[in-house]
């Protein structure tokens, strides 16, 4: 097994002593010796060693309780910093005689290859300026860590950076340890749980920092990489007004389900986004002001300076007044409903065209070199962030909207809308959206909820159309849901375009997706009101969570597929919005992977996805590492764009209809059918435990229920903090081994070699394998299951060992990952780790559930730091 590189292993080492101290400063020796017995009983035990096993044993057994928060805290930032250490390897210096890496030579890389097709530079510069990128933060409630903590491990990963010179002097390097020392006591003494639940506002916020923290430094040098890659291979540039890649969010818009989104919440956070733009740009055009003292320039700057003579100075100062005129009023409106003076920008050219002035005139004065710096950066920023920083989308569930028109065509002596059939609906719909009356007269007196419903379209109204993204319905399942949200947006006074998403969630509304759009774009007057692309939002979560994840990645390619042709047949550009999550058994994938194993002509130079709770993290929480991740996704959605893979062989479809059939046989076998199965779930997993650990604004159920009424996040969280990973694998057992047996492992293997879409999902389930652990799950069940119920348990971790046989004969290897040794050691490493704090959380879950009373307790905040801590050790959570 290759060994993790040298410099990784010693700053892990670092940091793990410098924790060390930081125990035994407040702990005393006495503690930090019992956490270094545990540490290397796990370490001894996972090989196999019985003293090692029986050391482990006993010395948590002698924990008293006093003793079980700091253990669990200890082993939990531990996890925390070896993901601190990782990352900033995949950044640091690169050494002499290091390849680049794989992110920084893609792009060249991959225009080469385009030019060796027969793409012309033209054709590769074109496609370059026009690809549509846009990335969707989502407030989803897998951030574990607080955003306190996050701005602390940030600050050890700049003192990673600067340990990593290699000229630095005696004094500079023990400097550095001195702040690595501080940075992790200051960890040390933070609480790593939340005493309350984030708002939506506080979501809001922590989307904004990471941009202003990481993202607004990234994109401009991404955008400065690419254009010049794009030069070097062709001699052209990237279009000054490019912008391949944007920002959309969902904080703060996201109500499905969330009863703390409110139409005075998305308000607020449309005007806190606007504030926020005004202070990042409003820095950024201080210091051009400094910068900018030359004197030559083009008439129209010096008719725009009004003879001053500093010119540029004086057309920045004017910008500045402006912004500083918007960021007051917008800080004001938050509080009070005041119009905007007319000094307050109000359309991204008000921003853009000055600038823009400035950086032609220096370009025409000889001074290029100058214009290329920090106001090139401003422009890109621009193209990339407008004047609203991000888009804000808008959800709610198909359900609230069928509920409101059910209220409204009551109250107009119509009858029950949400009793209707279909053609009715579409009928009463298509004439009231052609009326140019109201629909409801002035002293319409709605339902709490209906009144909420109009509220929220009444803030899109009043909003300008370039802080809005799309307006997305989940749980969609016909056109009828479509032209309901374009009727309640009418009323509420909105009379520009705005696109409305129908989002398919379900396996069977993902079968059904591709004639209701059908039908959707054979309606009169629909295109009309369209102006644009048809978008469709594709749910990753709740498929997985319905079918299983073999059912559910099938009828999405299917669906997806179907979507192409229909909307080719109609003339009708499509865009598709892949709803995934961070883990497999939530859609989960490496961008670059995913993105090239779409279906042909579903990716033509626009992609729209989401990026989800502490997936935005580790992906764009550091600067460098947004960096290789925007590269990925810009080479991918090119890639897509101008090679796409080919259709899948009949064969293959076959093959893939049977797996996808006995997967959800099996899954739904267990999941719906089997009686004991919601009994089983709630005793060997934290899923009761999990809704008082203080995530995120939104609730972890629709509504009180079994399975089916909880979140797709909890859901998942729950399977991985024992280690069974049910979701991301149940279903590819049977299926896998069915065709196995039938002897369609030739077949297999060339699929897997041949078609992206099918090789993709077997390294992503062998990877989910790979992080599952059957003894762990074992002894869950053995402390929290009553007997009765342990037969299943059993069947559940028999079904994961056949699921790795049937890997292992797919692969032909003889252990999981064998083709990736270094991932192997990563997880031998942090198992180290994890180990204790699975057996911690064991003990802590079986006192719990004897003492509930104890709520805010020791053993209760020793209980969500264990959560955490697994969490971070297995790099995500749901």
């Amino acid at each position: 097994m290759a060994k993790i590189d040298a410099r990784l292993r010693e700053n892990v080492h670092l940091l793990g002593e410098l924790l060390g101290r930081a125990i035994r400063q407040q702990h005393g020796d006495e503690l930090f010796e019992k956490i270094e017995r545990i540490r290397k009983g796990a370490k001894a035990a996972r090989r196999g060693i019985a003293e090692g096993a029986q050391q482990l044993g006993e010395t948590l057994d002698s924990l008293d309780e006093h003793e079980l928060l700091p253990v669990a805290r200890g082993f939990n930032q531990f996890l925390n910093l070896a993901n601190i250490a990782e990352q900033h390897h995949q950044v640091r210096r690169r050494r002499a005689g290091e390849p680049e890496p794989f992110e920084c030579r893609a792009l060249p890389h991959l225009l080469e290859r385009l030019k060796g097709e027969g793409f012309a530079a033209e054709e590769l510069a074109r496609q370059l300026g026009r690809l549509d990128i846009e990335l969707v933060l989502t407030a989803h409630p897998t951030e574990i860590s607080r955003r306190t903590l996050i701005q602390k491990y940030d600050a050890i990963a700049a003192q990673l950076a600067a340990k990593d010179h290699s000229d630095l002097t005696l004094a500079e390097r023990l400097r550095i340890e001195q702040r690595l020392m501080r940075s992790i006591a200051e960890v040390w003494h933070t609480e790593e749980i939340r005493r309350q639940r984030p708002t939506p506002v506080d979501e809001a916020r922590w989307g904004f920092a990471v941009i202003e923290n990481s993202l607004w430094e990234a994109v401009p040098n991404v955008l400065r990489q690419v254009d010049h890659a794009l030069n070097e291979s062709t001699g052209l540039r990237l279009p000054l007004s490019a912008a391949p890649i944007r920002f959309a969010s969902w904080m703060g818009g996201d109500r499905d389900g969330n009863p703390n989104v409110t139409a005075r919440i998305t308000r607020e956070v449309l005007l806190l986004a606007r504030h926020q733009a005004a202070e990042l740009y409003l820095r950024e055009v201080e210091e051009l002001i400094t910068t900018l003292s030359m004197q030559a320039a083009t008439d129209d700057v010096l008719h725009l300076a009004g003879g001053d003579p500093e010119p540029y100075r004086a057309v920045l100062k004017r910008l500045r007044d402006r912004l500083v005129a918007t960021r007051d009023w917008a800080a004001a409106a938050q509080q009070v409903d005041i119009p905007p003076s007319a000094e307050v920008l109000q359309e991204v050219g008000e921003l853009r065209e000055p600038l823009e002035l400035c950086y032609r005139s220096l370009h025409a004065r000889g001074m290029g070199l100058i214009a290329d710096g920090g106001l090139l950066d401003c422009l890109r920023r621009i193209s990339a962030f407008g004047l609203f920083l991000v888009r804000l989308d808008i959800r709610q569930d198909a359900a609230r909207h069928r509920s409101a028109l059910t209220e409204i065509t009551e109250f107009l002596g119509l009858g029950r809308y949400e009793e209707w059939d279909e053609a009715r609906r579409l009928t009463f719909l298509q004439e009231e959206l052609d009326n140019r009356r109201p629909l409801l007269p002035p002293d319409y007196q709605a339902s709490a909820d209906t009144a909420e419903v109009l509220a929220t379209c009444g803030v899109i109204a009043d909003a300008p159309a370039g802080s809005l993204g799309s307006y997305v319905i989940s749980m969609a399942r016909d056109a009828s849901d479509v032209l309901a949200v374009q009727l309640l947006l009418k009323e509420a006074g909105l009379r520009r375009p705005m696109r409305v998403v129908p989002l398919f969630e379900t396996l069977d509304d993902l079968n059904h997706a591709g004639p209701a759009i059908d039908r959707l774009l054979g309606l009169p007057g629909y295109r009309r009101r369209l102006q644009g692309p048809q978008e469709v939002m594709i749910g990753y979560s709740d498929s997985a969570k319905d079918a299983g994840t073999t059912a559910a990645a099938w009828a999405q390619y299917r669906a997806q597929e179907s979507l192409v042709q229909i909307c080719r047949a109609h003339e009708v550009e499509l865009l598709l919005f892949h709803g995934r999550g961070g883990t497999v058994g939530r859609g989960g994938a490496p961008a670059h992977a995913a993105i090239l194993s779409q279906p042909p002509g579903s990716v033509t130079g626009r992609f729209r996805t989401t990026e989800q709770g502490e997936m935005i993290r580790f992906k764009f929480g550091l600067p460098d590492i947004a960096e290789q991740n925007l590269h990925l996704y810009l080479v991918a959605v090119l890639e897509a764009t101008l090679m796409p893979p080919p259709s899948p062989r009949a064969e293959w479809r076959e093959l893939m209809d049977q797996l996808a059939a006995d997967g959800v046989a099996t899954y739904r076998g267990i999941v719906r059918d089997q009686p004991q199965f919601v009994d089983y779930f709630r005793q060997a997993t934290p899923e009761m435990e999990l809704g008082r650990l203080p995530l995120g604004s939104r609730p972890a159920r629709r509504r009180q229920g079994g399975v089916d009424t909880l979140r797709a996040i909890p859901w998942i969280f729950a399977w991985t903090q024992t280690r069974l990973m049910l979701p991301a694998w149940l279903g590819w057992d049977s299926a896998l081994q069915r065709a196995l047996a039938q002897g369609k492992g030739p077949l297999l293997r060339e699929m897997r070699a041949q078609w992206p879409f099918f090789a993709t999902r077997i390294d992503m389930l062998e990877m989910v394998l790979a992080k599952s652990d059957a003894d762990i799950a074992r002894r869950y069940d053995e402390r929290l299951v009553e007997p009765g119920l342990q037969a299943l348990g059993l069947e559940l971790r028999d079904r994961l060992t056949q699921a790795i046989q049937a890997m292992l004969e797919l692969t032909g290897q003889e252990e999981l990952l064998s083709h990736s040794p270094e991932t192997q050691e990563a997880f031998s490493l942090r198992n180290t780790y994890l180990d204790p704090l699975h057996l911690l959380q064991i003990e802590l879950l079986a006192r719990s559930r004897q003492q509930p009373e104890l709520a805010d307790s020791p053993l209760e905040q020793a209980l969500l730091v264990s959560v955490a801590g697994i969490a971070a050790g297995l790099r995500n959570t749901g």
